[in-house]
This record gives C-alpha cells, sequence and structure tokens, in this order.
C-alpha cells in the first residue's frame, strides 16, 4: 500500500515543502507542495533526491562501541552507562573546559539543541561548536556590535526591494531565501527593479544580473570601502536618516573623506565609473543587500560584514520597507554573547570568543592538540560531521586521535563517527518529529512541525531522548512527582497548570525543564520533541505573542496551545505569527538607540585597507598562482548527509573548474586528472574547463570525498583547507580565498 505524506526538505536550510509517496516503509517518490505556504510547490533537485539521504547502507541501528579497530553492537544501558561514568570522571579530573559539545539540529532538525545546550551546562562547560560558527558568526557580531544584539542580524525585505546588491552570493544555487530561483529570475526580468552582482566570476546568478561587477579575489572590504566613500565624497548619504537613527559617523568619517577611490577600483580590477553608478544607485532607491560565503568566507571577512552594515546605515536602508530588516521567529539561533563580557568563555588555546553562544570548528583541532591542563578531552558529537564538513581534514583527525572520549550521534556511519569510540543512532529525519528555528521570512514567521513518514528500523532513537536519557544516567534530573506523570495522561491543559505548580515549588527545576517535559509529555507523545514544541510555546517572549495575534492567534492563557494545535493540524506548515512591519526599529537595542558605527577594536584593521596595501597582499608568490574557491553550491551537492553518490549517477558533480585559457596555458585538457597543492595537502581531481570561472581562479565543491560502500565518490576539498586560514574575530575559515597551484599528473 502506498500513501502520499506531507513533509519538508532537510538537506538545506530552506526546508521547502514536499510530499513523499511512501510504500513499505520506503520513499519512492518526491514532489514538491503546493500546498505549503511558504515554497508554495517551489523545490530544487536536492529536495526531490531525499530518498538517498534516508535510504542507503551506512545507516545507523544500533548502538555501537569500538573496541580494538572494530565496533561491536552494545545495548543502549550499556552505552550511555560508560559514556556517564567516562564524561564524569574527565570532567571531575581535568575540569569542564576539557568538555565541549559540537552539532546539534544540523540543517533539518533542531530540537534537540535545547537537550544538548542544558546537558553540556550541567557538566559546568560552556563550549559549543556549531556549524553556523564556520560560516556566520562574523555577521553576528558586525550586528551585535552596532545593533546591540547578536541574534537581530538582517536579511532583504524581498518582497518590496527594487535594488538587490547581492556580493559573493551565488542564490540561483545556494538558494538561502524563499523560492530563491522564482525570485532572481522575476527581478531580473522586471524592469523596475534592479539586480547588481558582486562576484569574482560569472556566476549562475550573475549571468542574471542587470550589472556585474567581476571584482578581483579577495577585495570584497576594499571595495565596500570605496563604495562608501563615494557616497559621503558626493553627498549621497541619507542625512535625515542618519541624524535620527544613526550615531558615531563623525568617528569614522575620516576612513573614507580622503579614500582613493579610483585607485581602489583599479586594485580591484573595476571601472571607477561603473563602481560610483552602482554606489549612487544603492543610496538612491528602495536598495538592499545579500551577502553570502563570498564575503563570510572571505579575506578580512568580519571587517567586510562590518563594513557593509555601515553602507546599509548611511544609506538609510535598515529597518525600513525595501531595505534590510530584521525577520521575526519563534526561536532565534543563539543566545547574544557580547565578546567583551567575561562570562562568557574564550578557547584555551586560540583566544576565540563565543558569539550568538557558540565557538568556531575551526580552532577545535588546536584546543584538542596541546598541552594545556584544561585541554579539550571529550567532545560529544550530534548531527554533524567535522572530518569532511570543517577546514583542515588532517588536522581533525590528528586531533581526534588524541581524545578521551568522542561520541557520536548520528543516522549515519560517518567518517567521523569512524573515528568515535562509542556511535549512537538517532532516528533519521523523517523517522521523527522535528522543525527547525531558521526559516528566515519577512513579514510573516513560519513553522512546519515535519512528522514522521517512515517507521523507524532497529534500536534507534530521537536525539532528543538519547541526551535526556544520558542526563538521567548523570543524576541531572530531579525526582519527577507522579501528579506530572498523571497530568501528562489527561490534557495538555491540566499538565500545564501542573507543570507550572512544579516549577513553582523548586525554581531549580527550571535548568532541567526540557528533560522534565520530555520524561513526562515527551513519554505520552511518543515523541519527546513533540513535547518540547509545546513546551516552547508556553513560554513564548510578549512580543511573539503580539506577532501571534496579528497572524490571526487568539491572545490569552491557550494561545500558546492554540498555535500547537494548528501545527498539528497543517502538516504542511503554516504561518504562526507576522512581525509589525512598520517597527522593525524595536529590534535596535543599543544603549542609545541609534545604530552604532564605531568599533574601536577593529579601526586600526579597517584603516589598514588601503589600495597599496592590497596590492601588496594579493600578489603571488609564483609557487601557488591560482585562488582556490573551497566550497561551491550546485545542484549535485548536500554538505554530507547524501552519502550514497548514486543521486548524481552520470552527473559531473565534483571537478576542478578552471577557465580555458588557464587550462590551454597549462597545457592541460578537460576530464583529464590534475593535481591540485595548497599548503595543506595535495588532492588528485578531474579538471572542468569553462569561461565562467574568472582566470587565475579554480573551484572545488564541497559535500564530496565520502566513503560509501567502500569506494570514495569525488574529493574532500577540507584536505585542502588549513583551520589556521581563517577570520581573525570569528574564527571562521576563508575559504573563499586559499592560494594553490595546479599541476598535470602526468608531468608532476
Amino acid at each position: 500500500m502506498s500513501e502520499w505524506k506531507k513533509t519538508g526538505c532537510v538537506l538545506c536550510g530552506q526546508n521547502c515543502g514536499l510530499e513523499a509517496l511512501v510504500e513499505n516503509n520506503r520513499i519512492v517518490k518526491v514532489r514538491p507542495d503546493k500546498d505549503n505556504p511558504r515554497s508554495q510547490g517551489y523545490a530544487c533537485r536536492k529536495g526531490l533526491n531525499i530518498a538517498f539521504y534516508q535510504h542507503h547502507n551506512d545507516r545507523l541501528t544500533q548502538p555501537l562501541k569500538k573496541v580494538g579497530c572494530d565496533f561491536v553492537p552494545i545495548s543502549w544501558e550499556q552505552a550511555l552507562s560508560e559514556i556517564a561514568e567516562k564524561l564524569r570522571s574527565i570532567v571531575d579530573e581535568h575540569g569542564p573546559r576539557s568538555l565541549a559539545f559540537m552539532g546539534l539540529g544540523g540543517l533539518g532538525g533542531h530540537s534537540e539543541a535545547v537537550f544538548g545546550l542544558r546537558l553540556l551546562r550541567s557538566l559546568g562547560s560552556k563550549y559549543y561548536y556549531n556549524a553556523l560558527a564556520g560560516e556566520l558568526t562574523g555577521l553576528f557580531w558586525g550586528y551585535g556590535r552596532t545593533i546591540g544584539r547578536q541574534y537581530n542580524f538582517t536579511i532583504l525585505d524581498h518582497d518590496r526591494t527594487d535594488m538587490l546588491l547581492a556580493i559573493g552570493w551565488n542564490g540561483w544555487m545556494s538558494h538561502q531565501m524563499p523560492q530563491a530561483r522564482r525570485f532572481l529570475d522575476k527581478m531580473s526580468k522586471d524592469p523596475d527593479k534592479l539586480l547588481v552582482v558582486i562576484d569574482p566570476r560569472r556566476s549562475e546568478t550573475a549571468a542574471k544580473a542587470d550589472i556585474h561587477l567581476a571584482l578581483r579575489p579577495g577585495t570584497d572590504a576594499l571595495l565596500t570601502r570605496a563604495l562608501i566613500a563615494i557616497i559621503l565624497q558626493e553627498g549621497w548619504q541619507n542625512q535625515e536618516y542618519i541624524d535620527q537613527h544613526v550615531s558615531q559617523l563623525e568617528q569614522i568619517d575620516a576612513w573614507f573623506r580622503d579614500f582613493d577611490v579610483r585607485e581602489a577600483c583599479r586594485v580591484c580590477e573595476l571601472d571607477y565609473d561603473q563602481v560610483k553608478e552602482v554606489a549612487r544607485l544603492f543610496a538612491t532607491r528602495k536598495s538592499s543587500l545579500h551577502a553570502d560565503l563570498g564575503v563570510l568566507m572571505g579575506r578580512h571577512s568580519s571587517v567586510t560584514t562590518y563594513l557593509e552594515i555601515i553602507l546599509l546605515a548611511i544609506c538609510g536602508r535598515l529597518f525600513v520597507p525595501g531595505g534590510n530588516v530584521v525577520p521575526g521567529y519563534l526561536m532565534t539561533m543563539g543566545a547574544h554573547t557580547d565578546d567583551r563580557n567575561t562570562k562568557y568563555w574564550k578557547t584555551v588555546e586560540t583566544g576565540f570568543p563565543t558569539l550568538l553562544g557558540m565557538h568556531p570548528p575551526n580552532v577545535m583541532p588546536e584546543e584538542i592538540n596541546n598541552d594545556h591542563p584544561e585541554r579539550l578531552r571529550a567532545v560529544l558529537i550530534s548531527s554533524s560531521n567535522p572530518i569532511r564538513s570543517f577546514a583542515d581534514t588532517t588536522a581533525y583527525e590528528q586531533a581526534f586521535s588524541k581524545l578521551d572520549l568522542l561520541v557520536t550521534i548520528d543516522i549515519a556511519m560517518t567518517e567521523t563517527a569512524k573515528m568515535s569510540d562509542y556511535v549512537l543512532p538517532d532516528r533519521s529525519l523523517y523517522e521523527r518529529w522535528d522543525t527547525t528555528y531558521f526559516q528566515l521570512n519577512y513579514p510573516e514567521i513560519y513553522c512546519q512541525m515535519r512528522r514522521p513518514i517512515l517507521e523507524p528500523e532497529g534500536e534507534t532513537l530521537e536525539g532528543s531522548e538519547i541526551l535526556t536519557r544520558l542526563a538521567d544516567k548523570l543524576g541531572f534530573i530531579p525526582v519527577i512527582p507522579e501528579s506530572l506523570y498523571a497530568a501528562a495522561g489527561k490534557s495538555r491543559l491540566e499538565y500545564g497548570q501542573a507543570l507550572y505548580a512544579y516549577m513553582q515549588s523548586d525554581p531549580k527545576v527550571a535548568a532541567t525543564m526540557p528533560f522534565v517535559v520530555a520524561k513526562t509529555l515527551g513519554k505520552e507523545m511518543g515523541s519527546f520533541n513533540l513535547a518540547w514544541m509545546w513546551a516552547l510555546l508556553q513560554t513564548v517572549p510578549r512580543s511573539f505573542k503580539e506577532n501571534a495575534a496579528r497572524a490571526g492567534f487568539k491572545p490569552g492563557l491557550t494561545m500558546g496551545d492554540d498555535i500547537f494545535q494548528a501545527i498539528l493540524d497543517h502538516p504542511e506548515g503554516l504561518w504562526i505569527g507576522k512581525v509589525d512591519p512598520d517597527n522593525n526599529f524595536a529590534n535596535l537595542k543599543t544603549d542609545d538607540g541609534r545604530i552604532n558605527l564605531f568599533i574601536p577594536e577593529v579601526e586600526e584593521w579597517v584603516k589598514g585597507i588601503t589600495p597599496k596595501s592590497e596590492e601588496e597582499q594579493l600578489q603571488s608568490d609564483g609557487y601557488y598562482p591560482f585562488i582556490l574557491m573551497a566550497g561551491r553550491h550546485t545542484d549535485e551537492n548536500a554538505n554530507t548527509l547524501m552519502r550514497n553518490p548514486e543521486w548524481n549517477r552520470g552527473r559531473r558533480a565534483c571537478t576542478l573548474a578552471m577557465h580555458l585559457d588557464d587550462a590551454e596555458r597549462l597545457g592541460i585538457r578537460d576530464q583529464q586528472i590534475v593535481k591540485v597543492t595548497t599548503e595543506a595537502g595535495t588532492l588528485n581531481i578531474e579538471l572542468e574547463t569553462t569561461a565562467d570561472t574568472r582566470p587565475g581562479m579554480v573551484i572545488i565543491p564541497h559535500g564530496f570525498g565520502l566513503e560509501f560502500n567502500g569506494k570514495i565518490f569525488g574529493v574532500g576539498v577540507n584536505r585542502l583547507t588549513k583551520s589556521t586560514n581563517r577570520d581573525r574575530i570569528a574564527g571562521t575559515p576563508l575559504h573563499r580565498y586559499v592560494r594553490c597551484r595546479v599541476d598535470s599528473v602526468a608531468s608532476s
């Protein structure tokens, strides 16, 4: 018997709505869900291939323990008891800084995050490493300093903008907004709108642009400083907006007033008049800005983001219709953790701060591989594969081999799982209730609680249940009164009243609330994740309740439960809130209520980004003549979630893209195997020649080099990236600027 079931994609952060045809507990066909209010029948090739994420030979079905060089099946009782004992021993002997948590949630399921973080805090540690800190923490830092909260970063108001400045963003392939291809296609065809792309290469998005600034790789910061300088020198800034909403412009004005814009454009290899026209258009139109990994993983990463915020502010494009706005949330991506506050931990060896509650994966190998008495000795990993996903595979392998304890919770026997002491089988994102918190939309707030569409096989558990059981083994969950269990079996209303009474009776219980809810209501519902969604909706702040009321939910004591029931009634997803589009300035949380433009710690850094200094630093030493873009979004890659390469059968999914002229000069040809060498290592890869890649630049996509059925498909580009090639503030890797050389294998 077959049945179409509503679900969502879990392979990127857009989580587009899907319908899956399930037959004999297998996904046999997938189509876009036209009923999904956010994606409206939009889906890319990745989403239509979720069956390859779900069904493959690397799936885990029971707990495993490494004995010698092999893994042996063990019971949940043995696994959790031994892990708890080892964790307690390590923390007692070496202190809480010896423990870190990595992962939690991935791209499709965030419910377990609160359980993992509560477990980490209960053990005394604050070291949380997440993939977001491998990309976005420079962005979070910039907005935290200028508008007061790291989680209040902005997105473009895409429905109302008439000019989009896309910087280092190939939205046609990476999406990163609802229905990205529909939006970009519509914008490019609208004569009243303007699409401007800043990107070294002619990407799929750049090919649709009205204006393409094909800047020299690595010059994003120099160009952004030039754009600001042009606007201020020409007097195009929005002075009325500045007078009302901006402070500290006078402290940074000198950075731009005498800046040599023409010389900067020369170094960026751009036409001055065209750059000046882009500056004028951005300053005078209903403009917005979207930057992506070309900036976030490029030279001067955090400072480039900071300069982009200055650009938006002086043009009056923050918090306004058609500009860059703060979206609404059910749950923010993390907590505001100001790096100037000493209560937030810095990493022991490398000294990197906590940003949005996270530490950068780039530094973990060094935090393990050192002689500090509080070095990392135990790492718990959930829904993450750092051996393949993060910079410097070799450094990670060396570091992980020195840990006293490595535990991986995952659905597959990944490269990281193979290095672990214990491997715990998670249920897949189609075998459990789950949701995500980063569906960035404006002004609506979207939610889809994906329900199980498949029966779990083997002894798998929800990740949140695994973490709750581990917390129980460690003695962190208090004795729960029988009255709370009884109330969970009656009604959600009675349970809510009993839970409130229990929390009031002992305020310390609040710290363990996720575990308490899981063991009581979660047990009754058959899903710890589903129970936590209910609890979360009972504790939302007043601002969210106001947003929910604008979406049609009735204010009052039962609002949270009403929203929860609506979520259950709409498996296709629904709008659960709407922010006030006339009061986006409410997200401005600085002390003076204005956008603060001066960040003193980076003053010298910004002033040092000059045409002369950049030209000197961008010169090649001759041995590494190419710039490698390490990581590329395509229709054929999805991080390391798609283990089975069969979904790409017949496609050239993992190649080195090089400009035709460079290949001819080197005497190499399309489909030839070439050797790529960087400071970090060497890989052999198939060459693909193209006119779209900029001369002097080569590209390798991410998400490959995975071992499946004893064979390796493609190459793991992180063999070529050094973890020390990183942003000095956020620690994010500079994957878009890796010096390399390319040689013919035959002649090497």
